[in-house]
């Protein structure tokens, strides 16, 4: 029904942006790295999916398209509402997700805030079939070893599993293969 939507912020809200579009301010829930780089008065554009229930119409805004297919398809998961989807994609990239569920680390979904471990393993068999695999996974499968002992110990550190990837992701390419000296590596990325 509302596919796109281009307009003006005009507040930033604790799960959700609003959205000037033609005189009409729209709420717009959006993932939280959106909400965080958007800023009153910015021009924005947004991918977006309606959500028609009984008692409401509710907006939900992407940057991208890949993420609003990923919206639709974990709607598609049995258990899977758009607030847990939309957590999913305010906790974890794409990529992420990828890798969690292509290099078998279910775990990874579990850890989205109202995700339990068989929701996560109810996500992983759906989207198995739904998302195809990218040469960068292919290459990132060989690092998920030793990667995947580093997020386990930055998340048991008490740090998020977006904090965790991003500093999974800032370690240089030739950075050292042992597991304790990427945690060393990580943790003072994490810490500037």
């Amino acid at each position: 029904m509302i596919a796109t939507l281009r307009g003006e912020v005009q507040h930033v809200e604790d799960n959700a942006l609003i959205v000037e579009v033609g005189g009409v301010g729209l709420r717009v829930f959006v993932p939280a790295p959106t909400r965080t780089k958007a800023s009153a008065g910015e021009m924005l554009f947004l991918f977006t999916h309606l959500v028609v229930r009984e008692d409401a119409l509710t907006l939900y805004g992407f940057e991208s398209q890949s993420d609003r297919d990923l919206f639709n398809i974990l709607l598609g998961v049995d258990g899977v509402g758009p607030k847990v989807a939309l957590s999913v994609l305010s906790t974890l990239t794409l990529e992420t997700i990828q890798r969690a569920i292509f290099a078998n680390e279910e775990e990874l979904l579990s850890k989205v805030p109202g995700v339990g471990k068989k929701t996560a393993q109810k996500m992983a068999i759906h989207l198995k079939d739904k998302l195809k695999p990218t040469d960068a996974l292919s290459k990132m499968a060989a690092l998920a070893d030793y990667d995947s002992e580093v997020l386990a110990a930055l998340t048991a550190l008490g740090y998020s599993v977006v904090e965790a990837q991003a500093a999974l992701q800032a370690l240089p390419k030739d950075a050292p293969k042992d597991v304790e000296e990427r945690l060393r590596v990580a943790l003072q990325y994490i810490g500037k």
